[in-house]
């Protein structure tokens, strides 16, 4: 096998590095000799996560537009100068025979360098609702790799390929070993098990909703398990009993998933990409924080499908027991529901996404 040089740029928040971290595993899986050259922003979390993967990684100088604070973009064109410069001496010192941007402020730089040299460029979309810098990215790509159906709203459909998300290797192969998860759906709501998400660092709203309401769950005889996020452990952590198990974050979160009937959770790409994996009934609470709206739409997306139930954070105060109630009376809302997000699962996201890089670069290779 020859030797590929590869690099893979993407950042900011989770949803942008782990999947490029599972492509990076995948492409060194399938060929240990591809040499892989992670490039990220500066202060961001994927200068940390990468290398706890194993793989090298280089930084830029480079932030996102600050819509709400716009004062803080005062540097903001300085910065966008000096990290091409460095994107420049990165593709001049490595020459990446193919590149990969996940998404987030962190690829522009390196993927437009990339484009000047005329090196193949894949972009992965995914979100329902693509961000600002794939949208400018999307006319250097060869291939785009996206998780929605519809995105030539967005993108060339020429170059549009409909492969799902990346998600974790170990959720894949649990649902591999078992076939599927646990799908034995409760006649009443007494007992039944509800997973609560709301980030690793924790939803404010979330946790308030569920906090007002555990004399709800105790009275059900509900068994929940509320991640909390870092943020607010230590504010809630006394709450916890025999039939409420609160974390700040769940690490393991395969058993979890496979232990549950019911999932409260926000709504970012990766969550709703391995909602579908797992296929239980779900309520979708999307954070309104977050650029171009990406979770609502990512919701939605599940809303209209009948995938899912989605409340507003506005809304949630008056809506959530109602629409809990509904679930947990059920059992034929619940298996529609589970039914039909399970459908739209794609465990081969991964796999498939670097079957059209390695065409890259066989094609390449015989140029």
């Amino acid at each position: 096998m020859k030797k590929n040089k590869i690099i893979i740029s993407g950042g900011g928040t989770g949803g942008h590095i782990y999947p490029g971290i599972a492509i990076g595993n995948c492409l060194k899986n399938f060929n240990p000799l591809n040499q892989i050259l992670f490039v990220g922003a500066f202060g961001n979390m994927e200068m940390k996560k990468v290398p706890q993967e194993g793989f090298k990684i280089k930084g830029l100088w480079i932030s996102g537009l600050n819509r709400k604070e716009w004062w803080k973009n005062f540097f903001l064109p300085i910065k966008i100068f000096v990290s091409l410069f460095q994107a420049f001496l990165i593709w001049i010192k490595f020459r990446p025979d193919v590149m990969i941007g996940t998404g987030g402020y962190a690829s522009l730089p390196i993927l437009i360098v990339g484009s000047i040299f005329k090196t193949k460029i894949v972009i992965q979309e995914q979100n329902y609702l693509p961000g600002i810098s794939n949208k400018i990215l999307s006319r250097f790509a060869s291939i785009i790799a996206v998780a929605y159906e519809n995105m030539e709203r967005f993108f060339p459909q020429s170059k549009i390929i409909l492969t799902g998300n990346p998600v974790r290797s170990s959720l894949i192969q649990l649902k591999i070993e078992k076939q599927t998860f646990k799908k034995n759906i409760p006649n009443n709501k007494l007992g039944l098990n509800i997973l609560v998400l709301g980030g690793s660092l924790g939803s404010k709203k979330i946790n308030e909703v569920i906090y007002n309401n555990l004399i709800f769950f105790k009275k059900n005889k509900i068994k929940l398990t509320w991640q909390c996020g870092n943020n607010y452990y230590d504010r809630y952590k006394t709450q916890q009993d025999e039939s409420i198990k609160i974390f700040p974050f769940l690490e393991q979160i395969e058993k979890f998933y496979d232990e549950c009937d019911i999932i409260i959770s926000r709504a970012g790409a990766l969550t709703i990409s391995e909602l579908c994996i797992v296929g239980k009934p779900s309520i979708l609470i999307p954070s309104p924080n977050v650029s171009e709206n990406h979770q609502f739409h990512n919701a939605k997306y599940l809303l209209d499908k009948r995938a899912a139930i989605m409340i507003e954070e506005k809304k949630i105060t008056n809506e959530f027991i109602v629409q809990l109630e509904k679930l947990l009376i059920s059992k034929i809302i619940r298996k529609q529901l589970s039914s039909a997000i399970y459908k739209l699962g794609k465990p081969n996201a991964t796999k498939d996404i670097v079957f059209q890089i390695n065409k890259i670069l066989a094609d390449g290779q015989r140029k």
